[in-house]
């Protein structure tokens, strides 16, 4: 059982931050290298599911750790209140026709969870429809996995309140991002242990395990996000395709 107030929030005291950014940029590197591997075969896919509460980091890891990754081969999209024609259908509607074609990655900037998290949060479903969402959401994950060979990455991006603040300050301070700047969350910061609450159950509830990242600490937080990304592709042991010939 993952309890997050026993988790880090920081990078292990071990490690040097100069090196471990020098290593980033050497495994940004290689994942462009097993992405292409990836859309040249077409046998599998990729979907990275980022989640965490606002100005964890969710937009800054996407856009760096997949810097060097054309974007022929990847996408991004981002779930926030549905629309009308959304909510007319079952929750995971939006989300199944953004999933990633064979030989693609796509991102998602929150996700499916956050049915089972800001609709908790506030009351708007209770327990009963959580845990029923919560088996539909394992069911649909493990159809991707196992029916259409996409691998599912999941990062919960695990920020301290301090950061936070400290971040969502800095959105009203520093002209260069008040553009990211959101009323909204200052009130949903106020939910902050109900948020924390609903991440434990899905974190503790999900078939597919997630990625704790430590996230207080924007170097180090791609690092451990670029790390996992690529072991996840060495265990597929891509390999670029034998020229075919039209007269073959």
């Amino acid at each position: 059982m993952i309890k997050l107030n026993e988790v880090s929030t920081t990078a292990p005291k071990s490690v040097v931050k100069d090196d471990i950014k020098k290593e980033t940029k050497e495994l940004k590197l290689q994942i462009m290298d097993q992405v292409t591997r990836l859309y040249a075969n077409k046998k599998y896919s990729f979907l990275i599911v980022f989640q965490g509460m606002d100005a964890s980091g969710k937009d800054g890891v996407t856009r760096r750790v997949f810097s060097e990754v054309s974007p022929t081969m990847l996408n991004a999209f981002s779930f926030k209140k549905p629309t009308e024609e959304e909510f007319a259908h079952d929750f995971l509607w939006r989300v199944n026709k953004r999933t990633p074609q064979k030989g693609h990655v796509h991102i998602f900037n929150r996700s499916h969870y956050e049915d089972i998290l800001i609709q908790r949060v506030h009351k708007w479903i209770d327990m009963k429809k959580v845990e029923s969402r919560m088996t539909a959401i394992n069911n649909f994950e493990q159809l991707l996995n196992h029916h259409n060979e996409t691998i599912v990455l999941k990062f919960y991006m695990h920020i301290s309140p301090e950061r936070q603040l400290e971040k969502l300050t800095e959105r009203k301070e520093v002209l260069r991002k008040h553009y990211k700047h959101n009323d909204g969350d200052w009130e949903e910061r106020k939910h902050w242990d109900s948020y924390r609450e609903a991440y434990e159950y899905a974190i503790n509830n999900s078939e597919i395990p997630w990625h704790i990242v430590p996230a207080d600490q924007r170097w180090y937080r791609d690092y451990f996000v670029a790390k996992t990304v690529l072991k996840s592709f060495s265990y597929l042991d891509l390999k670029y395709p034998d020229l075919v010939s039209e007269n073959d």
